[in-house]
């Protein structure tokens, strides 16, 4: 079965990439919040509620699609092997 997804880096418009701000890793909106740090958080437990009064300038569609981008990058994909 091959799995594969229609999503583009065009659709999500809050992940940017800058080499001058957190070492060009994926951030929030220009912002020195990396999508791993709000995957991070989620992953140990804590709720978008408090996600945002963490860090009060980000908003809950920035940490949804920090979760879209990651589910993206980590996304498996069916490789076709040339057969000897």
């Amino acid at each position: 079965m091959k799995i594969h997804s229609d999503l583009t880096m065009q659709q999500l418009s809050r992940i940017t990439f800058d080499p001058e701000v957190m070492g060009g890793k994926p951030c929030i909106r220009g912002l020195r919040v990396t999508v791993g740090t709000v995957v991070g958080l989620m992953a140990s437990g804590r709720s978008i509620p408090e996600i945002l009064q963490a860090y009060p300038y980000l908003e809950a569609a920035d940490i949804y699609e920090a979760l879209t981008y990651a589910a993206w990058r980590v996304e498996e994909i069916e490789v076709p092997l040339i057969v000897a």
